[in-house]
């Protein structure tokens, strides 16, 4: 028998909580079974840069009774999510180095300790979550368990890598243009963006934005079983999901009937994509068919309208330019130019020279382009199936242009022209491991239901990981 940090290494967490629950393992096992295992493993990946070890070994003694994630380690996204007592630097070397603290948890963590789960400490994003690439300038590249040389994606990249490398089974991420679903397919692993309005984004952020935070994990049930555990209104949310008539737990194994899904394996503008994101999604669309239901070619006619991507980027400046401000407010003082990485502050300069009739105009648009989305599935289709990202994960620095600062968040929008569409209209969508690449890399096919329907999307994720499991699949040692 190997270490308890080896034997539990590719465990989900719903069976390293189950050891725990059945008195084989107490949670101070597994807390340190999983500091073994980021201590051995984090170094060349660069996934981990807030440890709290110590709190977390405090913490494994202190594990409410009946939690369905008794025990489990988890990370959270050093990006927006408050812990209180622990710094929280955003990407950022200004709040790195001032070593900001919160006073608070925010509400998905607060939910994270009530399901059980021991925080270890805080994994890597990109800056202000603005890239979907995880290198700062703050704390380097994170690199990608599958290939070092390649990107975790981004913004949740740390998270990402910690859970593909095996350190812990799910970590906390968050998706405001496609940060849970990127990465979950760089890294062979399931991502599910919630609903906008499924989990609170209490106590000091807007459920009405782009943003939803929740997590990455190894297995549909996990997804499953810890939606259950985050989701629900807080105090003063703007927007509340509609409440599921059961828990989405019981979604897994449940027949999902026959549907009607429609196959997107081209750009939306008509441009391809790249031969390997191609050829995951017609596997995919074949493997549905096999279990019985409808795929054909199609998809809302509204993702092709070039004019969306213009009002999400203005809204998108206009969040770069408030993320810099909060973060001035929390060590001080306004953060100067040198103080923030170049695509973040040309973007908030874009914003400033913006007007709050440009703004406006911004939001009315993509009211339009949500209600315009949002009928393809009322006219009848079920699903939408696609690429997660246009080509399999980008070399690292492949975004990088030090001499033109937009440049970076042009090329992002090539890479992901999938998810952004999914956040402004608040649609639920998943990433799953579905397809290797002939040189091993992941590559992830998105599955995108109509608002509220998380229900569905964990039916039929569920049967194409009976149906294609992957739970075998681990990155080079």
């Amino acid at each position: 028998m190997g270490s308890l940090a080896d034997e539990t290494r590719w465990m989900d967490a719903t069976d390293q909580a189950s050891l725990v629950r059945e008195g084989e393992v107490t949670p101070a096992a597994l807390v340190e079974a999983a500091i073994e295992r980021i201590e051995a493993a984090d170094g060349p990946i660069n996934a981990v840069v807030h440890r709290w070890f110590d709190h977390a070994r405090a913490a494994a003694d202190q594990i409410p009774a009946g939690a369905p994630f008794v025990g489990v380690p988890t990370l959270v996204k050093d990006l927006n999510a408050h812990v209180a007592g622990q710094p929280i630097a955003n990407g950022n070397v200004a709040m790195r180095e001032a070593r900001f603290v919160s006073a608070f948890d925010s509400t998905v963590v607060e939910r994270l300790r009530a399901a059980g789960t021991v925080l270890l400490g805080r994994t890597t994003s990109s800056e202000f979550g603005s890239l979907p690439v995880t290198e700062t300038a703050a704390y380097g590249a994170t690199r990608n368990p599958w290939d070092p040389t390649r990107t975790p994606g981004g913004s949740s990249g740390g998270a990402a890598a910690a859970v593909a490398a095996g350190m812990v089974p799910v970590a906390h991420a968050s998706d405001g243009g496609g940060s849970i679903r990127i990465p979950a397919s760089c890294c062979g692993l399931v991502g599910l963006k919630p609903s906008q309005g499924r989990i609170s984004m209490g106590p000091d952020r807007k459920e009405s934005g782009l943003a939803v935070d929740f997590a990455v994990t190894r297995s549909v049930r996990d997804t499953a079983a810890l939606l259950d555990a985050l989701s629900g209104p807080g105090v003063g949310d703007d927007v509340v999901a509609p409440a599921p008539t059961r828990p989405f737990l019981d979604e897994v194994g449940a027949d999902p009937g026959r549907l009607r899904i429609g196959l997107l394996d081209h750009r939306p503008d008509g441009r391809p994509v790249h031969d390997d994101c191609a050829a995951a999604v017609t596997s995919a669309g074949r493997l549905l068919e096999q279990l019985g239901h409808v795929v054909e070619p199609g998809f809302p006619g509204a993702m092709a309208d070039a004019g969306f991507t213009q009002h999400f980027f203005t809204l998108w400046t206009v969040s770069r330019a408030v993320v810099i401000a909060s973060c001035g407010r929390m060590v001080g003082r306004p953060l100067d130019e040198a103080e923030v990485e170049p695509v973040n502050w040309a973007m908030a300069a874009l914003a400033r020279s913006s007007s709050g009739a440009d703004f406006g105009q911004a939001l009315d648009a993509v009211a339009r382009f949500r209600r315009a989305v949002l009928a393809w599935w009322a006219d009848g289709f079920d699903l939408l199936l696609s690429p997660t990202v246009a080509a399999p994960p980008l070399e690292i620095g492949a975004l990088d242009a030090p001499d033109e600062p937009l440049l970076p968040i042009i090329g992002a929008g090539e890479w992901t022209a999938f998810t952004p569409p999914f956040n402004a209209t608040g649609q639920p969508a998943i990433s799953l491991p579905l397809h290797w690449s002939d040189d091993g890399l992941p590559i992830g096919v998105q599955l995108v239901a109509a608002y509220g329907r998380e229900d569905l999307l964990l039916r039929v994720a569920a049967q194409l990981e009976a149906a294609q499991p992957w739970a075998h699949r681990r990155p080079p040692a």
